[in-house]
């Protein structure tokens, strides 16, 4: 069944003018003469957030620090991200409000083909093709992407700002909670890999927590990029390096792959929620529209006067339908036609509220269209400074330890982003993958992502937030903006228990006792179908900026509360 019909009425109502769209923005008031107290980094792992904080005392600012932030993660949380993946750049500039997304995702490379990964004689997918191995790793973006920050948006020279991660790479940084806990998962593979098992294993084995690890090859990298910027990573030395390495594993990139990329500079989509500007990650990432779309039918309802178990029921309601748009349409709109401005009009989202019934689950058989059920391995931070400016940043390698391949010499895993590919249309893969043509593998392209960075902009508050956990990120990032909508600190909203569901499967995932028996008797009752996971998910970073006193607050999810940090600086005083 297509949805083409629908989607031609919903072109009806819009144009006869009665709805507007979310539209793209390039800025934003710029709140002059308001600043914050001090500034705040929330980031995924403390070296991470220190090496942050280190940039911003030497005079840098948010930019600088968000590149500092990521280095270093690269370095300490290799299961999530690094210069071998890539990652979106929201950012906020506080002089004229300009507002833009720095897109350093990955992409497929030049030899790729909408077939490559299936069998040609059954035409079915090959098992592990796209996780493992030199074919799972598409074209990095992310070095591009640090370049482009700091040079375009940055106070320091890039080889300032990259300093605190080639130090931690070359001084040694700590094996943590986090790590060892991916690492679980990803064991074997990294153990067959040449230069991912001296560099990430003891002896063949998962490090002991608290073990130093050092990577000089990787400060080297680094030192590399600070030096020559593009050309340290994308031409010379380093490229022909990975090109060989990649081939003679079986791999199919070229030097003009890598010569070839270019970060692209995209306009963030802006949408209005409860009186609040809400700005956040157009295609290639899913994550805003399916934002918007969400949020713009809870709209529709008197929020205030409703039940928490009817709130959390239309939530569910909501998020089963954008989640059903996303995998239809969404893909890289530098390839395919994505129609923004209808599914994030207000309109439309008024036709799928008419849709859903107040006291009864819709069953997701009665809504045709495919989905996608991602790994949650990716990582988040969140930074205000002192002067106002902003970054919301999502990064990521894919599954856990990306492909678990590292090219020797260079010192970081490269990711297995073609995983997030449709690499047959309506056939999962391994994981359950499964997505259609707008999202098919083409040269040069680049996946679809929900990665969600988002900035919330209100009359009293500014909220910057964001999280890891595959296609539950979006649902997360929800769950985060009425959280903060009821009041919730940035801790608070961090913390907040999870709930999401994704069209298919038809069911409703939640964390241990994240709903009273109550609640969930009660969605139970009316339909909804509920799975307790055995373990959590995700990991927001969340910071605020109060516009009436200036204060900041950092909130790092208290799930990986002994690896994760929040940090502000108060006064000339960093806490």
């Amino acid at each position: 069944m297509s949805f083409r019909p629908m989607l031609v009425a919903a072109a009806l109502v819009l144009a006869a003018g009665l709805s507007s769209p979310a539209t793209f923005a390039r800025e934003l008031p710029h709140t002059e003469g308001q600043r914050p107290d001090g500034a705040a980094i929330a980031s995924a792992n403390a070296q991470a957030t220190d090496a942050g904080m280190d940039v911003l005392r030497k005079g840098g600012n948010a930019f600088d620090a968000a590149v500092a932030v990521s280095a270093a993660l690269g370095l300490v949380e290799p299961e999530s991200s690094g210069i071998g993946g890539g990652g979106f750049f929201l950012l906020r500039r506080a002089s004229d409000g300009k507002v833009v997304f720095v897109d350093g995702r990955e992409r497929a490379p030049l030899a790729a083909t909408r077939d490559m990964f299936l069998d040609p004689a059954t035409g079915e997918p090959r098992p592990r093709q796209t996780i493992d191995g030199p074919l799972a790793a598409a074209i990095p973006g992310l070095p591009a992407a640090l370049v482009h920050v700091s040079k375009t948006y940055g106070r320091l020279p890039l080889a300032d700002a990259l300093a605190p991660a080639v130090a931690l790479a070359e001084e040694g940084w700590t094996f943590g909670d986090k790590n060892l806990a991916m690492m679980g998962w990803r064991e074997a593979a990294l153990a067959a890999d040449a230069g991912a098992a001296p560099l990430l294993l003891v002896d063949g084995k998962t490090p002991a927590l608290g073990t130093r690890m050092r990577n000089p090859d990787y400060a080297e990298v680094l030192k590399r990029l600070g030096r020559d910027g593009f050309d340290g990573f994308y031409r010379g030395d380093i490229a022909k390096r990975l090109v060989d390495g990649v081939r003679a594993a079986g791999g199919i990139w070229t030097l003009d792959d890598l010569a070839q990329y270019r970060v692209v500079e995209r306009e963030p989509l802006v949408f209005q929620h409860r009186g609040k500007t809400v700005v956040t990650a157009p295609p290639p990432s899913s994550g805003g529209i399916a934002l918007a779309q969400t949020l713009q039918i809870l709209d529709g309802y008197d929020w205030s006067k409703r039940s928490e178990l009817d709130r959390l029921h239309l939530r569910i309601e909501a998020m089963r339908r954008a989640y059903r748009d996303r995998a239809v349409f969404l893909g890289d709109p530098d390839f395919v036609d994505v129609p923004v401005e209808l599914l994030t009009n207000p309109a439309y989202a008024a036709g799928l509220r008419a849709g859903i019934h107040p006291e009864k689950a819709t069953p997701s058989a009665m809504l045709p269209g495919v989905t996608a059920l991602e790994r949650p391995d990716t990582t988040h931070f969140s930074i205000v400074d002192a002067e106002g400016n902003i970054a919301s940043v999502t990064q990521t390698v894919n599954l856990p330890y990306g492909n678990a391949m590292v090219i020797p010499g260079t010192g970081f895993l490269l990711n297995n982003e073609m995983d997030d590919f449709s690499v047959k249309a309506g056939v999962p893969n391994a994981f359950g993958l499964v997505g259609d043509d707008a999202n098919a593998i083409a040269p040069g392209k680049r996946p679809l992502s929900s990665m969600t960075p988002t900035i919330v902009v209100g009359d009293d508050q500014i909220a910057v937030l964001g999280t890891p956990g595959g296609s539950r990120i979006i649902s997360m990032v929800i769950q985060g903006v009425l959280a903060l909508d009821a009041g919730a600190s940035a801790l608070e909203a961090a913390a907040e228990p999870r709930v999401h569901h994704q069209y298919l499967p038809d069911e409703v995932s939640i964390e241990k006792e994240a709903l009273s028996p109550e609640l969930r008797a009660g969605l139970e009752a009316r339909g909804h179908v509920i799975k307790e996971e055995p373990r959590t998910w995700g990991n927001m970073q969340v910071v605020t900026w109060d516009l009436t006193d200036g204060d900041v607050e950092a909130g790092a999810d208290p799930r990986w509360k002994s690896v994760g940090k929040g940090s502000t600086q108060d006064g000339g005083i960093f806490r």
